[in-house]
């Protein structure tokens, strides 16, 4: 897809928000289902992940941790994203990596210390792209990416949680 397609496909989209921003408010849903053990069966609409205790919270490691699930999200949608504004900008990108980490200190999660986080302290968000982009350009995509980056900007900057619990027969 080269900068006109994007900029074709996405311009009656931008048109119909811009005139009815009510068509623009779209709720994405997550289902699972508590599996045997401690586990949690998602769909995520390809394949059925199904998630577990980290090791260093008692897990074998046959299942996949949260934590890594939330990374790998960050990590498609800044790719995804970086790759649309690549595109709408005119950049070729011939290769590229984008990295995740994040550090965790299992005390919190397993309450041994109330003083310890239950969550991330820090991540870190790295992209090594094979480009012939200048400094200008890849500082523009960078900003641009970060700005527009769905789990990276929900991440930095929080948003509200209702949360909830009830007894029924499923």
């Amino acid at each position: 897809m080269n900068s006109t397609d994007l900029k074709n496909l996405q311009a009656p989209l931008k048109e119909k928000y811009a005139t009815n921003p009510d068509l623009a408010l779209i709720t994405l849903k997550a289902e699972g289902k508590l599996g045997e053990g401690i586990s949690c069966n998602v769909d995520t609409g390809r394949a059925l992940v199904e998630a577990g205790l980290h090791p260093a919270t008692g897990g074998s490691g046959m299942l996949a941790c949260s934590g890594d699930l939330l990374l790998q999200a960050l990590v498609a949608c800044a790719g995804v994203t970086a790759s649309a504004v690549a595109t709408a900008i005119g950049i070729e990108i011939k290769n590229g990596k984008v990295m995740a980490e994040g550090d965790l200190d299992f005390r919190g999660t397993l309450g041994v210390s109330k003083e310890a986080p239950v969550g991330f302290k820090n991540i870190r968000l790295n992209f090594q792209l094979d480009t012939d982009a200048s400094a200008d350009q890849l500082q523009a995509l960078a900003k641009l990416t970060e700005r527009y980056c769905v789990v990276l900007q929900t991440i930095k900057n929080g948003v509200g949680v209702d949360f909830s619990f009830s007894a029924q027969k499923i």
